[in-house]
């Protein structure tokens, strides 16, 4: 069997890699658990070299499966990142995960404009930028070394592509450096202002490069020909070039994503992602809003066998999000958030009120996407899209087609199609909408309205 690429997925709670095959299928899926974050008071790291070595036995398991060396896809949890000695190779500091928090930069905020017109991004702490700021105030000795090229700085995919050279290639990609608040999303490049304003050498950072086509041979004998974000990836293997398609990503967090025809669009709160860029230098750009914490607000709840008729039985109304809510709205003073008293509910029914508070959001984003610039179909993705209950809520308060994504492992697919330049084809299946529920659609009508007050203060 003929295998085209390996793909390999640096995530959060795990890694793994896979092969690919000629009919663009992946063939063998390997896993295991990345190493666990430690730490407290929104610190929040795990041992660097664990995580590389757990990364390597992922594509060694790979290799085991071919004697080819087809080309490699690589895609990366975004923001992580860590310190290392350019002359050994080690870790300086551990890895820092992208969940940490110590970069809250409040002395920053009247910047925020600023940062939010070059990066397309909000200021928070959950980017490279603002927890490097914080990490060289606490040891000015390291600002030294890497100003003198003694010392390195990256995220994953920078020190693994470092090391797997042999120290030759200190390189990240476009998407990835997008999501650092130093970028220049405009002009995809580092941002001379924006590390200014975080107090950041220039010269310190990585070499940004195309996502796709980087041709970058690696000491395994594999070549590297695309890296990039895993929501890139996942977007790509779901969505493709479809400027007229969404795609809704319901996992640990949530997102709901499209492309951009134009650079510019109405719905400044949003966020402005680089998607992923061509060896011609071309890019592509997608707006995004966010949904945080979800599988979390969730978890203790018995909602499998949850039916859409259980819906919108009371007139309680909800907000899901227990770590604030997320894009558009960037409001940490609402987590959680009942319009009643919600103690003489079952369990589950809090966690009916809980899925109707994801719905919404979603449904919300995806009807201000249309209204900008019009949308046919979004796909559903991630392991919260499985609950039937989740699908038929969403495809019953939008007005265009729902696709479920049959692809599980949408990441590694669009890391491996990106790599080999083959254009994405989408398997999934359309969500049949069951009876109509008018109660679930006036309730999201009166659920717009309230929170609307809520964030007005009425």
């Amino acid at each position: 069997m003929t295998i085209l690429a390996i793909a390999l997925d640096l995530g959060s709670t795990s890694i793994k890699a896979a092969l690919m095959n000629a009919d663009g299928m992946l063939t063998d899926v390997f896993s295991t658990p990345a190493p666990a974050l430690t730490g407290g008071d929104g610190r929040y790291e795990c041992d660097a070299l664990a995580y590389v070595l757990a990364a390597e036995q992922m594509l060694a398991e790979c290799l085991t499966k071919t004697n080819e060396r087809p080309a490699l896809g690589l895609c990366s949890q975004r923001s992580s990142f860590l310190i290392w000695d350019r002359v050994n190779g080690d870790a300086i500091t551990p890895l820092i995960s992208w969940q940490d928090t110590r970069g809250e930069c409040d002395a920053l905020r009247e910047k925020e404009d600023v940062i939010r017109e070059l990066s397309g991004l909000r200021l928070t702490p959950y980017y490279f930028g603002p927890k490097l700021r914080v990490v060289l105030q606490e040891n000015s000795a390291w600002r030294e070394r890497l100003e003198s090229g003694e010392y390195l700085v990256g995220t994953l995919d920078t020190f693994l592509i470092w090391r797997w050279t042999s120290g030759k290639q200190c390189v990240t990609d476009a998407s990835m450096a997008a999501r650092t608040l130093l970028m220049d999303v405009a002009h995809q490049r580092w941002s001379p202002e924006l590390c200014e304003i975080f107090n950041i050498p220039l010269n310190c950072l990585a070499q940004i490069i195309p996502s796709v086509g980087a041709n970058i041979k690696l000491d395994n004998g594999l070549t590297l020909q695309a890296s990039m974000g895993d929501q890139s990836a996942a977007f790509f293997a779901s969505v493709g070039a479809d400027d007229k398609a969404a795609l809704i990503n319901l996992g640990t967090g949530g997102f709901v994503m499209r492309g951009m025809a134009q650079q510019h669009s109405g719905l400044e709160a949003y966020l402005r992602s680089l998607l992923y860029q061509h060896s011609d230098l071309s890019g592509r750009i997608a707006l995004e809003g966010t949904l945080n914490s979800i599988a979390a607000a969730l978890a203790d709840y018995p909602l499998a066998d949850c039916r859409v008729e259980d819906l919108a039985e009371t007139d309680i109304l909800c907000l899901a999000e227990p770590s604030g809510l997320g894009a558009p709205y960037f409001r940490k003073d609402f987590g959680i958030h009942f319009s009643h008293p919600v103690e003489h509910l079952s369990p589950q029914q809090i966690g009916l009120l809980l899925l109707e508070g994801i719905i919404f959001r979603v449904a919300r984003i995806v009807e201000e996407f249309h209204q900008d610039s019009a949308l046919e179909r979004v796909y559903l993705s991630g392991g919260l899209s499985a609950l039937a209950c989740l699908q038929q809520g969403i495809a019953q308060c939008l007005s265009m087609d729902v696709y479920l994504v049959i692809q599980k492992e949408t990441s590694l697919q669009g890391a491996a199609l990106l790599a080999i330049a083959m254009i994405a084809s989408t398997e999934a299946e359309r969500i049949k909408v069951l009876a109509r529920s008018s109660a679930l659609v006036e309730k999201y009508q009166c659920w717009k309205i309230w929170l609307d007050e809520l964030l007005a203060g009425r």
